[in-house]
């Protein structure tokens, strides 16, 4: 099963991040709440963090980018 991972709401009016870095790259499994990708907003640097356990198949987005709140950063199958 293929899940998607979205830039999740952060809060507090944020409404796109930076991506920093990626901590995980495609093929690597993951725990769901392991750190998957860093992240900038205006306020601070965190870390969004795989929603589900499984491998990372794509990354969609480049450390540079700046997604907006819900838009797709990445997907991975479920395992």
């Amino acid at each position: 099963m293929s899940t998607d991972v979205p830039v999740p709401d952060m809060g507090e009016g944020i409404e796109e991040v930076t991506i920093v870095e990626w901590l995980r790259q495609v093929g690597d499994s993951v725990t769901e709440g392991d750190p998957i990708v860093s992240v900038e907003t205006d306020k601070a640097t965190m870390e969004i963090e795989a929603p589900a356990s499984g491998t990372l198949t794509e990354l969609l987005v480049e450390a540079g980018d700046a997604p907006e709140v819900g838009d797709l950063i990445a997907r991975m199958t479920e395992s």
